[in-house]
């Protein structure tokens, strides 16, 4: 067993990693870029090293940092956890030559499986199954625009060198695919450090069915079942389960079958995942993914074994664990990611500051794999995945249910993320009854993405605007209450905010700004401490007693549990318990004796929506727009953000270049002014 063991990574698999190797006795080293100094994975592992800036080629894609730091630190061998440098042969050779293990593959099966064009060759071979495609050595433009019309539309172009949902387009037409390969090379080149692509036939209605396999240096290979990971978006999975619901038992056998026979085809050794796409009794081989999974988990919690034990073990020279013979399926489990994302506006990336973070309750059926903390901060130069949630039950209904009741229990403040997304896929009918394939989401998208703005029920609407009037009210009462102790005259009458007047009922006015609508609150004082609220016609009596931990408000007799956040205007009301639709609300109160804001610029300029790298400009001052023309393409979070003119009309300046970063609210293009006829 290795004595001392280097992580990596960052963010939740080096602190899945750090748990597993802690347990069995071993100690950890964290490596850190200067973003992630003071990382959670820093803090958990036994000591941490810098390896250089926050753009990960300049640190966790540095191999030669990386090497020096396991070296300084006398590790025995170095973890990979996934993304990164998991799947690369080079790095897995650079440890081999200064004499640390890598807890991975040999190098050998990752350069076979690494390429997906290589890799479906090695199938084609081995006789398993494949997508009709294209995955030959010519990468011109012609020759992939004749694979595409050969295979039929719709087509799929896939990055050849990685996943995760890099470079890949979905293209419906022959006249979109030039637009489509230029994109999936630039996205594939920056996420993996080649822009060779493959083509494939779009399967619309398939489900992605993948298998987990083990293999030791000692020749024994063995499958430990299934997990369905069909619900995606932008080609990444967002939830998964193990087993696969519904999967005919002849077909998981002959699924398993397929998969030991790519690896053996390799020679493989440790973790690996042979993914297929299932289309009525049919399977087809896309990919075989040489290193563990994010989803790993949902296995993990059906077989009772720890894959990252099973991976150190190998990698140490020792037998598997446990035999085919002595692997069974117990219950069911799911795993929902959680992103730093805006589902409502395309999922595009959400950076900023946790200022609240309350996770589900974890148990030996709930578990929360976290790489972050209440007060850290999400940038822009790693992935948007932030967090896991899995779930066990004894069949699939129980542990619907346990994934249901741990995501309400999740609290987030600061950024977007796709909550309530997940929690509105767990409600669908059709999730419910496992009728899914991999265009779930966007076959149901009216019903799972909410708009920006939504209407909330009248309840619903009383419930949140007497938390927060009753949030500043009581603010108010306890800074008076506050000046008062400290004022020589401590019983003065200017010392009480309790609304009294001498003729007439006493209240207090109050103004909240919510997307853009003015809400008016008119607060009277009752004299047993409550208040009536009157609002939009119509009005409620509410009260409140309120600690750090969270507001219990009674609004008409019925007690509601809230937590709310005050930053400095904004109030974030945040329901607890039920189901309710939108957890946050965020009210801005409006100060009467500010000055009024000044007109937007409107559609004049366009400004980047969040801190990105421009990755090609594509006008120039002078140009002559339509509207919805590309004007300029940015790079975050490993995505690509294609950003259009929000009107026609004629460019005037251009700030930025190519390769330069940008701040959020940056104007990238300016519009020259129409003048009137």
């Amino acid at each position: 067993m290795f004595r001392k063991i280097l992580i990596a990574n960052r963010g939740e698999i080096a602190c899945r990693v750090i748990r597993t190797a802690a347990r069995l006795g071993i100690v950890t080293v964290a490596v850190y870029s200067e973003a992630d100094a003071s990382a959670r994975h820093v803090a958990l592992a036994d000591e941490a090293w810098p390896i250089g800036p926050p753009p990960a080629r300049e640190s966790y894609l540095a191999i030669a940092n990386i090497l020096d730091a396991a070296r300084r630190a006398g590790a025995d061998a170095i973890h990979p956890g996934y993304g990164f440098l998991s799947e690369n042969a080079d790095f897995a050779e650079a440890c081999a030559e200064v004499g640390i293990v890598f807890i991975g593959p040999p190098p050998a099966s990752i350069r076979a499986m690494g390429s997906k064009a290589e890799a479906k060759a090695l199938m084609e071979e081995a006789g398993v199954p494949l997508v009709p495609g294209y995955h030959g050595a010519a990468e011109d433009d012609a020759t992939l625009a004749a694979a595409a019309a050969a295979v039929g539309y719709p087509v799929l172009i896939k990055a050849a060198a990685g996943g995760g949902g890099r470079g890949m387009r979905i293209v419906e037409r022959p006249e979109e695919l030039e637009a489509a390969l230029a994109g999936a090379r630039r996205e594939s080149l920056a996420a993996f450090g080649s822009d060779l692509l493959l083509i494939e036939k779009y399967l619309a209605h398939a489900r992605h069915i993948e298998i987990q396999i083990f293999a030791d240096g000692h020749g024994s290979l063995v499958s430990l079942f299934e997990r369905d990971c069909s619900i995606q978006r932008r080609y990444q999975k967002i939830v998964e389960e193990a087993p696969a619901p519904g999967l005919d038992p002849a077909l998981r056998k002959a699924m398993e079958k397929a998969a030991i026979a790519a690896a053996s085809a390799v020679g493989y050794v440790g973790a690996g995942t042979v993914e297929f796409l299932v289309a009525g009794t049919d399977f087809y081989f896309m990919e075989m993914n040489t290193r563990l999974q994010v989803e790993h988990a949902v296995t993990e919690m059906i077989t009772g074994q720890d894959l990252v034990e099973w991976q150190i073990r190998v990698a140490a020279g020792e037998k598997l664990p446990r035999g085919a013979g002595d692997l069974g399926i117990r219950g069911h489990a799911i795993e929902a990611r959680l992103y730093a994302e805006d589902p409502a506006h395309d999922f595009l990336p959400s950076i900023g500051r946790l200022l609240h973070l309350r996770e589900p309750r974890r148990s030996a059926e709930v578990r929360v794999e976290s790489g972050v903390r209440e007060g850290d901060a999400i940038g822009t130069e790693y992935d948007a995945m932030i967090a896991k949630l899995i779930v066990w039950g004894e069949d699939r209904e129980a542990a619907l249910g346990r994934l249901a009741a741990a995501l309400c229990e999740w609290e987030i403040v600061g950024i977007e993320t796709n909550l309530s997304l997940l929690d509105a896929i767990v409600s669908q009918p059709e999730f419910v009854a496992a009728d899914y394939d991999t265009g779930f989401i966007n076959h149901h998208r009216a019903r799972l993405l909410p708009p920006a703005s939504p209407v909330l029920p009248a309840a619903e609407e009383h419930v949140v605007l007497a938390a927060a009037a009753l949030a500043v009210l009581r603010d108010e009462e306890r800074a008076m209450a506050d000046a008062a102790a400290r004022s020589t005259d401590p019983f003065s009458p200017w010392a009480f905010a309790d609304a009294w007047r001498m003729n007439g009922a006493g209240y207090q006015d109050l103004s909240f700004s919510r997307n853009e609508e003015i809400i008016a609150l008119r607060a009277f004082a009752l004299p047993d401490g409550a208040w009536r609220l009157a609002f939009a016609g119509t009005s409620v009596r509410a009260a409140a007693s309120e600690d750090a931990e969270e507001m219990m408000l009674r609004v008409d007799g019925i007690v509601h549990r809230l937590f709310v956040i005050r930053r400095d205007a904004d109030l974030v009301v945040i329901r607890r318990g039920g189901r309710a639709r939108v957890r946050n609300h965020v009210l801005t109160r409006l100060d009467p004796l500010a000055a009024p804001a000044g007109e937007a610029a409107g559609s004049e300029r366009l400004v980047a929506p969040i801190p990105a790298r421009i990755t090609r400009v594509l006008v120039k001052p002078g140009d002559a727009v339509q509207k919805g023309a590309t004007l300029i393409v940015l790079e975050a979070m490993k995505m690509e953000l294609t950003l259009a003119a929000p009107r026609a009309g004629t460019i005037d300046r251009i700030p930025f270049a190519s390769g330069e970063m940008v701040e959020e609210g940056a104007e990238l293009v300016r519009f020259s002014p129409e003048v009137p006829c």
